[in-house]
């Protein structure tokens, strides 16, 4: 998808709610997204701001999830004090 074919954003509230996740931890993970991956931000007034998606950004946020979901289901290997 093209930046400049963009037609609408979700802030990251929106889809926090959409997707049953807490905002922060969204927020965490969404860090190392860039604008290439369908994230930006949203200024206001003064320092308000907002974090938002295309929805390839929102494609690419599940991604994150489910990469960060099978990490901490995976077994961690045991450290035997070497």
């Amino acid at each position: 998808m093209h930046v400049n074919k963009v037609y609408r954003v979700s802030t990251i509230h929106r889809v926090a709610q959409e997707l049953g996740e807490d905002e922060d931890w969204l927020r965490d993970i969404a860090d190392q997204m860039d604008i290439e991956d369908g994230v930006i931000w949203v200024y206001g007034v003064g320092e308000e701001r907002v974090m938002a998606f295309t929805d390839f950004g929102i494609e690419g946020l599940q991604q994150i999830i489910a990469e960060h979901r099978a990490q901490r289901s995976a077994p961690q290997p045991i450290n035997k004090g070497t």
